[in-house]
């Protein structure tokens, strides 16, 4: 079973839709604050879940047993907002990915698909900007997804967590 988080937004639920059509079993956690039930096929298991809410999210991954990864989509994305707001994007990416990376581990889930952004390079020095180029956030939206991709990094090395980020 694959944990697809936010996955009733636009690109998390394209994403439920794809797995599923090939034949992968899912579970949708979401908040709601952003995403819209209706996204999320019928069908397909779903928790309202707020990744800042710690004991909630241990709570909701007991309820499933086999989950084998986690597709991350459960961010707040805009820009304009999140100079305005930081505090919200802090809480909401990072403080839910660091909930949900603690409750991956006592879980013994060990894989992830992190959704990022091409944003944490800033203005890059070349087109097309290639992953070797160093990051440069330059607001806080894309400096949440630096900081989660740097965790994501650290885990990797300190318990094994296999993870991709796409940007």
């Amino acid at each position: 079973m694959i944990l697809i988080t936010g996955g009733a937004g636009y690109v998390g639920s394209h994403t439920v839709k794809r797995f599923r059509g090939a034949g992968h079993s899912i579970v949708v956690f979401d908040n709601l604050s952003r995403g819209h039930r209706e996204a999320v096929p019928r069908g397909v298991r779903f928790e309202k879940v707020d990744l800042t809410d710690a004991r909630a999210l241990e709570a909701a991954l007991r309820r499933h047993k086999r989950i084998d990864g986690v597709v991350h989509f459960a961010a707040f994305a805009y820009v304009g907002e999140s100079v305005i707001h930081p505090d919200l994007y802090y809480t909401n990416n990072v403080v839910g990915s660091v909930n949900l990376l603690n409750a991956m581990r006592s879980r013994g889930i060990g894989r992830m698909v992190f959704s990022s952004s091409c944003s944490v390079y800033g203005n890059a020095a070349q087109q097309p900007i290639s992953e070797d180029q160093p990051a440069r956030p330059m607001n806080p939206y894309a400096m949440t997804k630096y900081v989660v991709e740097t965790m994501l990094k650290n885990e990797e090395k300190s318990h094994g967590m296999r993870f991709v980020s796409l940007r």
